[in-house]
């Protein structure tokens, strides 16, 4: 049987289903240098006779790791480290930031400012384990005053032990207190709007909206925010300049 180079045991006192109990273990390995960028993570199949785990639970536990950009899957080779970015995003800026140098008056509309359990996916994003409290900042965002995103940023109270004192802008608010992000993994999906997200952009129910998570961090590593977007697709683009090696 192939020996793993870290321990796991179920918590079934724990709120968390078993393939995130395994999934955050995983993330705890990687970060901690357990597997390397590009190393090929054990199979499901090593993985659930090693765990003595169902190969579902294992499957699950790695899915969850290729969303949260971990883990990259190679079709017919396996499910290898993502490499670690060598620099920082070329334009990682703040909503506020952006607006302002556009040209428009960006403001917030404050729904929720407070603490909260952390949740099993905010738990595997930010490194946290079942029982630490986030700060949970739920706004919407406007330009001129027309609602441009639905935002929901969270955060380790460690981070943010008072998330009242947040005003206009998030990342203005962290680099007066200690840092803010200096490089995100950001993932971009399309979704249409259900009743609550329609009323809240002001959209019609169905409408395409772009929903992006974020997960930025500081220079040592450190996952300090989770935010998820939801963003009017009637005023948002997003450019991406590509190059082709060689």
């Amino acid at each position: 049987m192939t020996k793993l180079p870290f321990q796991f045991k179920p918590d079934p006192e724990a709120a968390s289903p078993l393939y995130m109990q395994l999934a955050h273990k995983l993330a705890q390995a990687i970060r901690e240098g357990h597997y390397q960028a590009d190393e090929a993570l054990p199979s499901e199949r090593v993985l659930s006779e090693s765990l003595d785990l169902s190969r579902v639970t294992a499957r699950k536990a790695i899915d969850r790791l290729v969303e949260q950009g971990l883990i990259i899957r190679k079709r017919g080779s396996g499910n290898y480290i993502a490499p670690k970015l060598e620099q920082p995003l070329s334009r990682l800026t703040s909503f506020s930031e952006e607006l302002h140098q556009r040209g428009f008056k960006p403001s917030s509309r404050w729904l929720t400012r407070g603490f909260s359990l952390a949740a099993p996916d905010e738990q595997l994003s930010l490194g946290l384990t079942t029982g630490q409290r986030v700060a949970r900042l739920e706004r919407l965002r406007l330009a001129d005053a027309v609602v441009m995103a639905y935002e929901v940023s969270v955060l380790p109270e460690a981070v943010l032990p008072d998330p009242e004192e947040v005003n206009a802008s998030l990342y203005e608010h962290l680099t007066g207190h200690g840092g803010a992000p200096v490089r995100a993994l950001q993932h971009i999906r399309a979704i249409n709007a259900d009743s609550k997200l329609a009323s809240l952009l002001e959209v019609p129910v169905g409408q395409a909206v772009l929903f992006i998570t974020r997960v930025g961090f500081l220079e040592s590593g450190q996952a300090i925010e989770l935010t998820h977007s939801y963003c009017r697709s009637d005023y948002y683009d997003f450019v991406a300049e590509m190059r082709r090696d060689g």
